[in-house]
Parts: structure tokens; C-alpha cells; sequence
């Protein structure tokens, strides 16, 4: 069991950090979130956390997040800054290194990049490197841990592999797609972070840190595409530069060009582990492989897109609604709401009641014969209808959905089972709102591959169309006597 520490996180708005915060207060600890962004740190719900608006690369707020800390996090990189990345980082490595020994933080655990410098490093693992070298010039013991491609859904270099297998059915493949890395699974990775906090007060450290194989960008790419079912042909062709593979990633991926080209430069050199010593000081973790850490990428996000409210994916695009709906991991989301003068309780009366002879409040028509439609290529069709009952349960079929998951007087959701290329999902959610209900419609598609996004993008005006038709329906039956 650990012991309860007073912990300052920096990142929690980020990737790691955002997967780290929960863990960290489920176990006990105290913990102070020092972010830009207050808004946008996500505690779990009945967990109290103390968040500081303050700036790292400005120095401000640094003591007053760090009082009384006895172990910081430090989680933070400028890869994405318009401006000198690597003086961005120094700056900000020297005024938290700073801020921690003046009020006397005992650690610091922070997250660097797996590279050796005897090697030649990249301006982002140079400047990683710098930044724990900084760190560790204060009176703290800083812990180190330098990974390598880390495996999990949001992660930079999977959503790079993700993109690159989803969306090209031929895979151009400069040199850097066959370098060495040692992947590690976020799992993982989490797991050193939080044994971290109990290693014995001796000198700082560097651990290297990676999962249980080492494999290459394009092994990882033939992986996620077995488990996605897909068939990607890949041609190697030499003479791409990391600054036209950088540009070629901002074409076919989400990356940003500076990001993609940051990126590429930091794997053009072999990223494996060279010293175990991770292993024998947590002998209790055991890296798992990259086939399993891919699994659980993508297991770990069907867990998490169960959990989670698809609306949130829209709120996290940004203001504004995005031609064909956002992106969540693999899948695309179109979520839209209405405020209706009802109860929730009427509000979702109307909606346990859609489907079969009830239809579907608009469009029936085009309901219709998408069920002719799905009945010509071997699928289930409009023809099952509503249970005999009358009342909705998980596992009923509903014309040719199937109800996933219900919560009276709250959320219906619905699973596709007409044939697609992918998954699809109908939500239905009623929460309490302004003018008495908000209904919130949101539909999501997980395509497989080039061909299932194609659909989906074809097809988005029509469905646009019909959801909006079918939320307004909706609302408009709610209000009747």
C-alpha cells in the first residue's frame, strides 16, 4: 500500500498526465494540479482535487502549486509551440526547478524521451534530455524515465499509426518506418510513474523504460492492422526526407506539419532500451509485448467510449460544429441537442417509444427503405420492429438496431446491426436544461478503413438531414398534451 504524499501534477490536461490524475487521487494522495487550463482537468467524480492557474514557461504561480508538495510531477514539453521549442522548454525546466528547491520539494518524476547520447538526437529528444539535466541540477532527486513510442489510444505515435493504416489502402513507407523502437504500453508506462513515488530517497536516477519488444514503426503498422481487420500493402521508398515525411503526415493524419516533422526527426535514430535497470528496481511491472499492448489500446478505448458521453468528443473539437462530425479515437462523431419545455421524464417517454409501427419521427420513408436496402445484402432490415412488450431493454432488437445500453428516463442507446463497413451507435440522452429538458441526439460510426470512412463522409449529408429532422420530431411530439 502507498503512502499518502502531498503530489503536484503537472500535464494533467495532457495525454499521460490526464490518465496519471486519476490513479493518483484513487490511491489517497493529495494532489495539486498546476495547468493554463483550469476547465480542462477531468477529476473522477467524488474526488477533490486542488487545481492552480499558473504557467510553467512564465514562471508564474510555481510556489504556490509546489507549498507543501513532496513530490512534483513534471510532465510538460512545448512540441507543438510556433515559437523555439527548445528555449520554450529550458525556461520552463529552470524556473520549476527553481520553484522546487526553494520550497523544498523532496522529488521530481518526470517524463523525458529514449534516446542515448551517443548517438545523434533530434532538437526534441536534445531538449528532453536538456530538461531532465536541468532538473536534476537542483537539490531534489529527480527521477527520469525516458520511453519510446508509447502505445494507447490519444497517444502521439498511435494516432500516427492509426491514421496512417485507417486512411491509406497503400502505404508509401519512408526509411524511419522500419527503425527499431521498444514501444511501451500506457499501462505500463503509468505504472512506473506511480512506483515512482515510493522508490527509497537515494541519488536521481535515469530508467529506461519500454515494453517487452523491439520492433519498428512498420511492424507496429502490420499489427493494428491484423487486429483491425485490414489488408495494407506498404512500399518502401528511401529518398522522403523527415521534413516531406512531416508534410505527408499533415496530409493523411491529425498532426500538425511542425508537430508530424518533430516527430519524424526523433525517430529517424533506433529508440531501444539499453540499461534494465528498470527492471530489477520495479521488479513487480513486466512490460507487456506489442501485440497485447495494441489489444489493450484498443480494448482500454472500447472501455473508455462505453464510459464516456460521445458529446464530450464534440466539446473537446472546440467551438464550432465540424463538417461531418468530430473525431474519437478511430471513430466519428455527430452529436447535436435541442432544448425542449418538458420534463425529462416526458422528454424520454417520447423516445423509449421510437421504432416499429411509432416510426422514427421524421423520414420514415428513408427509414424504410434503408431496411430494403440492408434486406438485398443479407442484413436484418426494418422488419423485427419493437419488442412485443412494449418496454425497452438492453439486448432487444429495434427494427435493425439492437438496444445496448438504457437508463429509465435518461439515456438510450442503441448498436447497429444493419450491414456497414464499421460500427455504428444512436444515442439518445435527457438531461435537465434551461427551458425544462435538453435532448441530446449523437450518432457515431468507428469505420474500418479507407473504405468505411468514404461511406460515412458519402452518406453525411443525408444523415444530417435525417438526424436533424428526427431530434426536431422528437421535440415536437415531447410537447404534445
Amino acid at each position: 500500500m502507498a503512502h499518502i504524499r502531498s503530489i503536484c501534477l503537472t500535464g494533467a490536461t495532457g495525454y499521460v498526465g490526464g490518465r496519471l490524475l486519476p490513479l493518483l487521487v484513487r490511491q489517497g494522495h493529495r494532489v495539486t494540479c498546476l495547468t493554463r487550463r483550469p476547465e480542462a482537468i477531468r477529476c473522477p467524480e467524488g474526488y477533490n482535487v486542488n487545481v492552480v492557474r499558473g504557467d510553467v514557461v512564465a514562471g508564474d504561480q510555481l510556489e504556490e502549486a509546489l507549498a507543501g508538495v513532496d513530490t512534483a510531477y513534471y510532465l510538460i514539453h512545448s512540441m507543438g509551440a510556433k515559437r523555439d521549442f527548445e528555449a520554450a522548454d529550458r525556461g520552463a525546466a529552470r524556473h520549476f526547478a527553481a520553484a522546487a528547491q526553494r520550497v523544498g520539494v523532496r522529488r521530481i518524476i518526470y517524463l523525458g524521451g529514449l534516446a542515448h547520447d551517443d548517438s545523434p538526437l533530434s532538437p526534441h529528444l536534445r531538449s528532453r534530455h536538456e530538461v531532465g539535466r536541468l532538473l536534476r541540477e537542483t537539490a531534489c532527486q529527480v527521477l527520469e524515465f525516458r520511453a519510446s513510442i508509447i502505445i494507447g489510444s490519444g497517444s502521439l505515435s498511435f494516432e500516427m499509426v492509426r491514421s496512417l493504416v485507417e486512411r491509406l489502402p497503400v502505404m508509401v513507407t519512408p526509411r524511419w518506418v522500419w527503425v527499431l523502437a521498444q514501444p511501451i504500453a500506457i499501462d505500463d508506462l503509468l505504472a512506473y510513474l506511480v512506483a515512482a513515488l515510493d522508490t527509497p530517497d537515494t541519488a536521481s536516477r535515469i530508467y529506461e523504460i519500454g515494453g517487452a519488444d523491439q520492433v519498428t514503426y512498420g511492424e507496429l503498422m502490420r499489427v493494428y492492422a491484423r487486429e483491425r481487420g485490414l489488408r495494407r500493402p506498404m512500399l518502401p521508398v528511401p529518398v522522403i526526407t523527415p521534413h516531406l515525411s512531416s508534410l505527408w503526415l499533415g496530409l493523411v493524419t491529425p498532426l500538425y506539419a511542425r508537430v508530424g516533422r518533430k516527430l519524424v526527426e526523433s525517430i529517424v535514430h533506433p529508440t531501444i532500451v539499453k540499461d534494465a535497470a528498470a527492471l530489477t528496481d520495479f521488479p513487480h511491472i513486466q512490460p507487456m509485448g506489442m501485440q497485447t499492448a495494441v489489444q489493450r489500446a484498443l480494448t482500454g478505448e472500447e472501455i473508455e467510449f462505453a464510459t464516456t458521453r460521445w458529446s464530450d468528443a464534440l466539446s473537446a473539437a472546440g467551438p464550432g460544429r465540424q463538417w461531418g462530425g468530430v473525431t474519437f479515437g478511430s471513430r466519428l462523431v455527430d452529436s447535436r441537442s435541442l432544448d425542449v419545455p418538458v420534463s425529462p421524464e416526458k422528454a424520454f417517454r417520447t423516445i423509449r417509444r421510437i421504432g416499429g409501427t411509432n416510426g422514427w419521427y421524421a423520414w420514415n420513408g428513408l427509414w424504410r427503405l434503408r431496411g430494403a436496402l440492408d434486406l438485398l445484402v443479407g442484413g436484418v432490415g426494418m422488419r423485427r420492429g419493437r419488442p412485443p412488450s412494449g418496454v425497452l431493454r438492453p439486448g432487444d432488437a429495434l427494427d435493425f438496431w439492437r438496444v445496448e445500453r438504457i437508463e429509465p428516463g435518461k439515456l438510450l442507446r442503441l448498436l447497429a446491426e444493419m450491414k456497414t463497413p464499421g460500427r455504428a451507435w444512436l444515442e439518445f440522452e435527457v438531461t435537465p436544461g434551461p427551458a425544462g429538458s435538453r435532448i441530446r441526439q449523437t450518432a457515431v460510426f468507428d469505420p474500418v478503413g479507407l473504405g468505411g470512412r468514404l461511406y460515412w463522409y458519402a452518406l453525411y449529408p443525408l444523415h444530417a438531414l435525417v438526424f436533424r429532422g428526427m431530434l426536431r420530431g422528437i421535440a415536437r411530439v415531447a410537447k404534445q398534451p
